[in-house]
């Protein structure tokens, strides 16, 4: 099969702007849209019971309804429309593996930004081996890109930052590129953030990084960053990059540098713990806290 963008949809606000932003993203990527809607979407009825005519029916609507808003947004796109059987995290973790990117919806919080992210998406998230976006409820075409002149949004502008999260105590490749390719194909500026903290005395050895003043340590630090970087400035020339350091906790400097971004790119570690698969403390901050759509990128 074809690598495709996939969006699951159940009917609800949030899933319908999820298939709206991956519509948008398949005509960027010029690739193939399937959209998938599972029996049984709801975690409480992930038990096993049978598909009844009704359920069949109302996933017909669902996908229809799906469909129509994706011509909508991107008329050269032609989705595919697939039912499948639950239980859903299980039927989504399948469609991930087939995908170059699933999506996803959560709710929009009101009083504050952020994400309130179901079971279901959370549970995709925490096992899946593909990239998986996480798109809020209130998430427009014209979130994507810049305000016009005059402040009001628009979609003629050109788009947001794409943020990326970049841990330079393990640097992983699948997750920057995702973020290059991101930013390649909108045209849009590349922001990498990495934060330091200042390392405890107590572990500190002879010429060590923490040896020197903070504007010191800030410099070696974006030294570092930049020398990560280069291999992939060569690779995607045409995509502006701009480099924070940031001193403090890596949940504060993503969630004040994706304020104002398009999409948030976030790594997250496969492992075979025996606890099972988690979300680290970044990550998690990212999914629930990030206004703007948040690609989480698994990676060894």
């Amino acid at each position: 099969m074809l690598p495709s963008v996939i969006a699951g949809v159940d009917g609800s606000a949030e899933s319908l702007a999820a298939a709206d932003w991956a519509a948008r993203e398949a005509a960027r990527r010029h690739l193939p849209l399937r959209l998938v809607h599972v029996w049984n979407w709801h975690p409480r009825q992930e038990g096993g019971e049978p598909v009844t005519a009704a359920q069949r029916q109302q996933a017909g609507r669902v996908l229809r309804q799906a469909r129509a808003r994706c011509r909508a947004v991107a008329p050269e796109v032609r989705p595919y429309e697939e039912q499948v059987e639950g239980p859903a995290t299980a039927a989504l973790l399948r469609a991930a593996g087939q995908a170059e990117l699933l999506v996803l919806g959560s709710r929009g919080l009101s009083g504050f930004t952020g994400l309130l992210v179901g079971s279901v998406a959370q549970g995709v998230v925490a096992r899946a081996t593909h990239p998986v976006v996480l798109v809020r409820a209130d998430e427009k075409a014209a979130d994507e890109h810049l305000p016009a002149g005059d402040g009001r949004p628009s979609v003629l502008t050109g788009y947001r930052d794409v943020v990326l999260g970049v841990d330079l105590g393990d640097p992983c490749d699948a997750v920057i590129e995702f973020a290059f390719e991101a930013a390649r194909a909108r045209g849009a500026r590349l922001r990498a953030v990495h934060a330091w903290q200042p390392p405890s005395p107590l572990v500190l050895g002879p010429g060590e990084i923490g040896l020197v003043s903070g504007p010191q340590r800030a410099e070696e630090w974006h030294g570092f960053l930049s020398a990560v970087l280069q291999v992939w400035r060569d690779k995607y020339p045409g995509v502006e990059v701009a480099e924070t350091v940031a001193e403090g906790r890596a949940q504060s400097a993503l969630l004040r540098s994706a304020s104002e971004a398009g999409l948030l790119v976030v790594g997250r570690h496969l492992t075979d713990r025996p606890a099972g698969p988690r979300i680290g403390p970044v990550t998690h901050t990212a999914i629930h806290h990030v206004g703007c759509p948040v690609a989480v990128v698994p990676h060894e």
